[in-house]
């Protein structure tokens, strides 16, 4: 024990928090910045201390040798550290989110906005935030560390490589893995064909090589270490804390590190054919973590005739120290044949340790005041703003131009759990009462057609863009005065909270998420009560999602009074990030307090 505390000590929260480029002074900061392969030589000495325990003392003695050289004392960053603004924790942590996408850089939904935005929250409050997402393109804003390592799976030895971006305005590392898998044309997981097929051989890269970017990888000045927090994104993720307890900590590294899985999404989990398990490069103890029989109803392949599968969030389930999930209301329903989708069981088993922290959205990116894709700027105490977008939408789109007329948007993917389908329904009541629909998304291509169909036979209310674009979102998001969202289960859900930020009101069924923030509107709530924040459906079909959007819609003509009302409350919530990243950090704290999880 005694080789491993130096190493622990070098990594500590302090440290690693103190070696940001906001908090280190300037002079220390230029002695801190060599090139690129002296920053590689130093962290192959540290890497070498970690896997060969007996050279771990001498190591650390060479680092700290070095870092007095470049006039940085522990006392001056200690000082540094204990100096708390208003605000900011005062235990700090070193986290790494692990993730296959992160916005702007790689988004297909809401897992890159999470991870493009809870990292700078945690930031924020003093914690040192690293995010490491694979290198899908040309970044141009992340520069080559020159760090080079190799992974051992799949029958071989693959070399990645790292690239860094930092902002002061952010304060978090982002570090994309460099590797060829990444570097291909069509979307992040496939193409018009479907899953890439080599999916599992790269998810399982981007987990060995965040692992090793926690320890390698110098950002401001040092690597963050193995006491860290690794947080784990959804099946892409999930085999990080499965190496951390089968590969690392059995050679005396990584003790310090702890692991948090974050489902975003149950449905998808990384299920492969048994052949793969002699792929992962783990001891064959830990199969069991990685197996499982599917019922008969679930199986979903070929390799799957006997229900036998290599399937990725189960293993991060069993290994990680704690799971998250993106909303209250979520728990219940993964922990339940429900929302299962198999895991059920296994969920049930560990609840004492599962947690639903409600997702917040960047006041940064979603503000009617400051946007700037919008054609005018609003606020709470002055809504004329919101007119005018809702005109220049209806001018824009070809629609009649009228004030009157209710505006109902959705945005999302075009598939079965989105609910698409019984909006489709419902199409012909919208029209009836004189109402505009616009619709934008991409997915299933018979729902997209669907959509097409329902502009050519309404030209005057219906609009469908196929696709997706950001700056229309905004505009979108603006210029409607309700937004639906239908959805068969949602985890979370971020859209009803940039409607509810830009002043329109959802109308949603009551599922996951949309259960926590879609409160059904209460004309009647008195001084310090509930008012509400739109319309739930509890039943997922056409006759109840009609029954919630008709309260909307007479809402909206009848009683402009109230409908205005309800549009300032929402907008005067505090949908932020900073309470989800408190709850976050005591998950975190939780989770450094027990031994680690072993799977």
């Amino acid at each position: 024990m005694q080789t491993i505390a130096p190493i622990r000590w070098r990594a500590s929260t302090k440290i690693g928090r103190s070696l940001s480029s906001r908090q280190v002074p300037a002079s220390a900061l230029q002695g801190l910045r060599r090139s690129s392969q002296h920053v590689t030589r130093v962290n192959r000495g540290v890497r070498h201390a970690q896997l060969v325990r007996g050279a771990a003392q001498q190591s650390v003695a060479e680092s700290e040798t070095e870092m007095a050289a470049k006039d940085v004392r522990v006392e001056e960053l200690q000082s540094i550290v204990s100096d708390e603004a208003d605000g900011k924790d005062t235990e700090t942590m070193s986290i790494v989110f692990v993730t296959s996408e992160v916005s702007p850089w790689s988004k297909t939904g809401g897992l890159a906005d999470v991870c493009g935005a809870l990292p700078a929250a945690l930031a924020e409050k003093g914690h040192r935030c690293m995010v490491v997402a694979p290198r899908y393109g040309y970044y141009e804003d992340a520069l080559d560390t020159g760090v080079r390592t190799k992974v051992q799976c799949f029958g071989g030895s693959h070399e990645v490589g790292y690239f860094h971006h930092w902002t002061e305005e952010e304060n978090v590392d982002y570090v994309f893995v460099d590797h060829p898998s990444y570097q291909r044309p069509g979307s992040i997981y496939g193409n018009v064909h479907g899953e890439y097929g080599d999916n599992q051989f790269r998810y399982t890269i981007l987990c060995m090589a965040a692992i090793e970017a926690a320890l390698q990888v110098p950002c401001g000045g040092a690597a963050y270490g193995d006491n860290v927090m690794f947080v784990c994104n959804d099946w892409h993720a999930a085999l990080v804390p499965v190496y951390l307890a089968a590969k690392y900590r059995p050679g005396g590294v990584m003790l310090g590190a702890r692991s948090i899985l974050a489902v975003h999404n149950l449905r998808h989990q990384g299920v492969y054919p048994p052949t793969t398990f002699g792929d992962l490069g783990i001891d064959g103890q830990y199969y069991p973590a990685l197996e499982y029989q599917y019922p008969e109803h679930l199986r979903q392949g070929s390799y799957e005739e006997e229900g036998r599968s290599v399937n990725h969030m189960k293993a991060g389930i069993c290994c990680a120290d704690r799971v998250v999930t993106v909303s209250p209301s979520y728990v219940g329903e993964i922990a339940s044949p429900v929302g299962g989708w198999g895991m059920e069981w296994l969920l049930g088993g560990r609840s004492a340790k599962l947690t639903g922290v409600l997702n917040g959205i960047s006041k940064t990116e979603w503000n009617p005041a400051t946007d700037k894709l919008l054609p005018a700027n609003y606020t709470s105490k002055d809504l004329s703003g919101k007119a005018l977008c809702k005109a220049s939408l209806q001018e824009e789109l070809g629609l009649p131009v009228d004030p009157s007329i209710p505006v109902i948007a959705f945005i999302g993917r075009l598939d079965f759990q989105k609910g698409v389908d019984i909006l489709a329904q419902i199409v012909p009541w919208i029209t009836d009462n004189k109402c505009q629909l616009v619709m934008l998304g991409t997915g299933e291509p018979y729902l997209e057609d669907a959509l097409r169909i329902a502009e050519t036979n309404f030209r005057d209310q219906v609009r469908a863009w196929v696709g997706y674009d950001v700056a229309f979102s905004h505009r979108l998001t603006a210029g409607a005065d309700i937004l639906v969202m239908p959805s068969r289960f949602e985890p979370c859900g971020l859209n009803q909270m940039y409607a509810m930020a830009y002043g329109t009101i959802p109308v949603a069924h009551a599922t996951g998420g949309l259960k926590d923030t879609v409160l059904s509107y209460d004309p009647f709530a008195g001084e310090g009560e509930e008012l509400g924040t739109g319309w739930a459906f509890a039943e997922h079909n056409a006759n109840a999602f009609i029954g919630a959007l008709d309260c909307a819609v007479t809402t909206y003509r009848e009683y402009p009074a109230s409908f205005e009302k309800l549009q300032v409350s929402n907008m005067e919530r505090d949908l932020s990030w900073s309470k989800a990243a408190d709850e976050y950090a005591q998950i975190f704290r939780w989770a450094f307090m027990d031994l680690p999880q072993t799977g």
